[in-house]
C-alpha cells in the first residue's frame, strides 16, 4: 500500500506556501490574544480555561477605586498641605517648610489636646476591653428571656451618636435626672457639675462613649466565646476551680486575639474622638477649650473659616496619625509576641 502524499503549493520563487483556509485568521487572533491576555496555568479546566489574569482586578477595582479617592489622595494632599500656609477657603498658599511642625511643638493648646486624647485612651481602653468581655459572659447562656437582654445591651450601638449626646446632657445637667434623683436621696446637697467643670466633662464623656460601644464590642467577645472549648470549663469545674479561675486561667487566653482586636480598635477610635465632647463640653470643647482632643483641636486650628490655618491643622493631623499608627504597631507587636 503507497501512502498518498498532498502536495504542497509552490511559489514562483519556490518557497512553499500555506493554502488559504478559511477560520485561520481568527486562530491567529486567539493566538494573539493567549499572548497578550495570558490565560490559567497549564492543565487549569472548567471555568478556568476561560479565566484572565486581569478578571480578580477587575472585580476589585470599584474597592480600590474608593480606597485610593478617599483615603489615598486625601492622606497625601493633607501630607502636603502640613507644608504650606493654605486657608480652609482655599486661595493662594505658599510653602512654609517645617513651620507647622515647629510651631506645633511649641504650641501648648497642641500638647493639651495631645494629653486629653492619650488620657482618654488609657481610660477608655482598659474598660472596653474588659467590660464587654464580662458582659458577653453573662449573656452567653441559653436562659430564657436572655435575647432580650442581648438586644437591650446593643441598642445603644444603633443609636446615632448625636441622640445619645442630647440624651446625656438632658441627665447630667444640673436639673437633670442624675442630680434630682442624687438629691431626692440625699446623697448631695448642691448639683454635681458635670457639664461644666473640665474634668467632669471629660470622664463623661468617657463614660458615654463606654456606655455605646459595649454592646459593639460585646458581639465580638460572643463570637470569640463561641469557640473556646466547653469541656475545659467542665474539667476545671470537676478539678474544683470557682467561676472566678475558670474565667481568668480558661476564658481569657481562650478570647485573647478578641481582645487585641478590641484594645486596638478602641485605641484607635478613642485617639478620634469629638462627637462626646462636642455634645458635653459645647463647641468650645469645655471651659476655655480644656477638653479639647486632637480632632477638637484639628476642627478649631484648621477649619475656621475666619482664624483657620489649613496648613497648621495638616500638620496636626499628620500627628495624630503618627500617634495611631504607634499604637496600632504597639499592638500588633504585643500579639506577635502573645502568639510566640
Amino acid at each position: 500500500m503507497v501512502a498518498t502524499q498532498t502536495a504542497k503549493p509552490v511559489s514562483a520563487s519556490g518557497a512553499e506556501h500555506t493554502a488559504s483556509v478559511p477560520g485561520a485568521a481568527p486562530s491567529r487572533i486567539r493566538r494573539l490574544g493567549r499572548a497578550v491576555l495570558p490565560g490559567p496555568a497549564p492543565g487549569a479546566n472548567g471555568a478556568a480555561l476561560y479565566r484572565r489574569w486581569w478578571l480578580p482586578w477587575l472585580w476589585t477595582a470599584p474597592a480600590i477605586v474608593c480606597a485610593v479617592v478617599f483615603g489615598v489622595f486625601p492622606f497625601l494632599n493633607t501630607l502636603l498641605l502640613s507644608f504650606t500656609d493654605a486657608k480652609p477657603l482655599g486661595g493662594a498658599a505658599s510653602f512654609v517648610g517645617l513651620d507647622n511642625y515647629t510651631r506645633m511643638l511649641d504650641d501648648s493648646d497642641f500638647w493639651l489636646a495631645t494629653r486629653n486624647s492619650i488620657l482618654y485612651a488609657l481610660v477608655v481602653v482598659p474598660l472596653m476591653v474588659l467590660l464587654p468581655l464580662l458582659l458577653a459572659v453573662l449573656v452567653e447562656k441559653n436562659l430564657p428571656g436572655i435575647g432580650f437582654f442581648r438586644s437591650a445591651f446593643y441598642t445603644p450601638v444603633l443609636a446615632s451618636s448625636v441622640v445619645v449626646g442630647l440624651s446625656w446632657q438632658w441627665l447630667l445637667a444640673d436639673d437633670g435626672l442624675v442630680n434630682t434623683w442624687l438629691e431626692k436621696a440625699h446623697l448631695i446637697r448642691d448639683a454635681i457639675p458635670f457639664l461644666s467643670d473640665s474634668w467632669l466633662i471629660l470622664f463623661s464623656a468617657m463614660g458615654l462613649t463606654l456606655w455605646k460601644g459595649l454592646g459593639w464590642y460585646m458581639i465580638f467577645y460572643l463570637a470569640a466565646l463561641g469557640n473556646v472549648p466547653k469541656e475545659l470549663h467542665e474539667a476545671a469545674s470537676m478539678d474544683g476551680a470557682g467561676a472566678v479561675r475558670r474565667f481568668w486561667h480558661i476564658t481569657v487566653p481562650g478570647v485573647r486575639q478578641a481582645m487585641m482586636l478590641v484594645g486596638t480598635l478602641t485605641g484607635i477610635g478613642s485617639l478620634r474622638v469629638f462627637t462626646e465632647l462636642y455634645m458635653l463640653g459645647g463647641p468650645t470643647g469645655g471651659p476655655g477649650g480644656a477638653d479639647r482632643t486632637l480632632p477638637f483641636y484639628i476642627k478649631d486650628v484648621g477649619l475656621d473659616p475666619i482664624t483657620g490655618n489649613a496648613g497648621y491643622g495638616s500638620a496636626v493631623s499628620v500627628a495624630l496619625f503618627l500617634l495611631t499608627l504607634g499604637l496600632t504597631l504597639l499592638a500588633q507587636r504585643l500579639t506577635r509576641e502573645d502568639e510566640s
